[in-house]
């Protein structure tokens, strides 16, 4: 079976290959490594391996990874849902929250992220299926709820996240990409300042990088099939 360390050069070579194909710049898709639910050792062997950004979706597990690895090179991405009572401790630990879909959780984050510390890089998740199973903002309300958002202080709106209805073809995956991207360039016309397209998971990442991603989250074809959490 191949190592970890294997599993991620695999998945840099697949990101590197798809930008090729559908005519990307080389290096314009980021990996952010999808770590919820795994040991503080399989981190250990990304970082080895070169990874640094890895994403976490729970808190109560994510905070004590943070803490032991305070002293590595690490840029944390929130990407789970947030409840109001957490967000303090997620806006003074993470980097990027890709999971802003309300206001109110904005005004959150802003109001309680550290004046020592750079302003916290925010994802808006967009329901872009308008999937009831789904989080995220309706795709017609994204545009005001970002401006609204980029008038707060200490945060910084960075871009779009989404986790489309599951598909069960390649072009139905790159439709629901191609909509997101088609907003993305929308509000990016409107004068809203978007750098980041976040979409792609394990089993739809060629898709999304055809589409315009410009980060994909990995995480079992990195870390294997995903543990049960305790």
């Amino acid at each position: 079976m191949n190592t970890l360390t294997e599993r991620l050069k695999q998945i840099r070579a697949q990101i590197t290959k798809a930008e090729d194909r559908y005519q990307r710049p080389t290096g314009a898709v980021k990996l952010l490594a999808v770590s919820k639910t795994r040991p503080i050792e399989d981190i250990r062997e990304a970082l080895a391996a070169g990874q640094c950004d890895f994403g976490e979706s729970y808190l109560q597990e994510a905070l004590p990874k943070v803490e032991a690895l305070a002293g590595d090179v690490i840029c944390w991405h929130f990407i789970g849902p947030i409840q109001s009572n957490k967000t303090r401790a997620i806006a003074e630990h993470f980097s990027w929250v890709h999971s802003v879909d309300r206001l109110k959780i904005a005004q959150r984050l802003s109001e309680q992220r550290p004046a020592q510390l750079p302003p916290l890089n925010i994802c808006l998740q967009v329901n872009i299926s308008r999937d009831p199973a789904k989080a995220g903002v309706d795709p017609a309300a994204a545009p005001a709820l970002a401006l609204e958002i980029t008038r707060l202080p200490h945060i910084r709106l960075r871009g779009l996240m989404t986790i489309p209805a599951q598909s069960d073809t390649f072009e139905q995956q790159r439709r629901a990409f191609h909509a997101m991207q088609v907003l993305f360039e929308s509000m990016r016309q409107q004068g809203i300042e978007l750098d980041t397209l976040s979409m792609g998971m394990s089993d739809d990442m060629e898709a999304a990088i055809a589409e315009g991603a410009t980060l994909v989250r990995i995480g079992s074809a990195i870390f294997g099939a995903r543990q049960p959490r305790n």
